[in-house]
């Protein structure tokens, strides 16, 4: 595989925060990999991914590498989507969904808005969100906590970049539908050859999904390598303790969604 970007030393200090938050980071991305960033709280898993997504507060002291096999960083919103964890925030409450997935559009790609809501209804059908041209026309707070996640999804994709980061995207949810978002994603990302950068703090949920997994503690990146060599054969003591301290990893908890 095509390296999309090579990380090297990458150090992030936070304004009035002693200790970096990441430190000498190494690390590729593969194009059309699906790479899942792993780490408890605090590990520095989101700094790296507002990083890369150049989402870093103006206060933070950013020293390192990004090399872009492009010559140039992903665009936000066009080349790169970004999900955030938390849908009830980075959603606007007073818009429809109509209204904030078809901006996207809009912005991006350049289309009239006619153009973009006829856009953004395709992607939540392929979201899958049951019943999209009413959905078009509510408000966050009349969607259920995993619909709206699928609405965010929508956003991030809407404009058809070729790189998503989910950051903590399944963190606020139930196990069922932590598996059907995770397994919505993994189509979504196959079906359009995109890359994925996969955050979470679950190694379970990621153990049946990623190609790759990279371990982070304290602001380091512990270890890395193919999903099923680093789970099966952990070489550092806290990959391993890690993988003791989450349920049963031989049977991921995946499932396929029916389609609505």
């Amino acid at each position: 595989m095509t390296v999309l970007c090579r990380i090297g030393g990458l150090s992030v200090v936070y304004a009035g925060q002693p200790a970096p938050a990441l430190d000498a980071v190494d690390l590729d991305i593969l194009a059309g990999e699906r790479l899942a960033i792993i780490g408890e709280s605090g590990s520095g898993k989101s700094t790296l991914a507002r990083a890369i997504a150049g989402l870093l507060p103006s206060g933070a002291r950013v020293t390192g590498e990004m090399e872009w096999s492009a010559g140039h960083p992903p665009h936000p919103g066009r080349e790169l989507g970004f999900v955030f964890q938390d849908p009830s925030s980075s959603l606007n409450p007073v818009l429809t969904i109509g209204e904030q997935v078809a901006e996207g559009a809009r912005r991006h790609l350049g289309l009239p808005w006619s153009a973009a809501y006829a856009q953004a209804l395709k992607i939540l059908e392929k979201v899958r969100i049951p019943q999209p041209e009413k959905a078009l026309r509510a408000f966050p707070h009349q969607l259920s906590g995993g619909q709206r996640q699928r609405v965010a999804i929508a956003a991030a994709l809407v404009a058809k970049p070729s790189f998503l980061i989910a950051d903590e995207a399944t963190s606020a949810l139930d196990m069922v539908v932590q598996a059907e978002i995770v397994a919505l994603l993994g189509d979504l990302v196959k079906e359009a050859d995109m890359t994925l950068l996969f955050i979470t703090h679950d190694i379970a949920l990621a153990s049946g999904f990623a190609d790759r997994v990279a371990i982070f503690k304290d602001g380091h990146l512990v270890e890395a390598g193919p999903t099923l060599a680093v789970l099966s054969s952990p070489r550092e003591i806290y990959t391993q303790t890690l993988i003791a301290s989450h349920r049963d990893l031989s049977t991921p908890p995946l499932i396929k969604e029916p389609a609505s």
